[in-house]
């Protein structure tokens, strides 16, 4: 089977409902983000591997993580299913109270820097708002638009982790 269809060739991609649509819809780039965040996602867990201080918890919960914006990016190209579900948010607000537990307290804003893969997190964090934007313009469901907005703070307090873990320290914002 060909990789290519050239049915794409004018500018125009299908949904997953069949819906011909310009390749510049507003759903289009909403799951285009969403498969970028999803490389980025890819692109961490890369780093992490070379990382020992990162534990094998986080590369299952990131990969996790890269099933679960598959589901989304289902959802938004409006193939029918129940994609995100509430539990896969919550499942994520777990990860960040655990988290939460284990690194210090926040006092000041932290800027997006550190090691790579403290900054690979920021980036994915980054991305992932970008994406969520795009959903609230394509006015995607509310579970996926939940589950995007919660994935963004488990990438911040990744970073937080990952930093904590590797004995880095937060580099604060200083208004000057």
């Amino acid at each position: 089977m060909a990789i290519y269809t050239k049915t794409g060739d004018r500018g125009e991609t299908s949904l997953a409902s069949g819906k011909r649509v310009a390749k510049t819809d507003v759903r289009i780039e909403a799951y285009g983000t969403v498969d970028e965040l999803n490389s980025t996602i890819g692109w961490l867990r890369a780093s992490l591997a070379q990382d020992a201080a990162a534990p094998e918890q986080v590369q299952e919960q990131l990969r996790w993580v890269q099933n679960k914006l598959f589901n989304l990016g289902a959802e938004l190209s409006e193939a029918p299913g129940e994609w995100i579900k509430a539990e896969d948010t919550a499942r994520l607000e777990e990860w960040i109270d655990r988290i939460q537990e284990t690194v210090p307290p926040m006092r000041a804003f932290v800027l997006p820097a550190g090691g790579e893969a403290v900054c690979r997190c920021h980036i994915c964090r980054t991305v992932c708002r970008r994406a969520e934007r795009k959903m609230i313009e394509a006015q995607s469901g509310d579970e996926g638009l939940r589950f995007v907005n919660r994935l963004s703070d488990y990438l911040f307090v990744l970073s937080r982790y990952i930093s904590h873990l590797s004995g880095e320290t937060e580099e604060r914002w200083t208004q000057e």
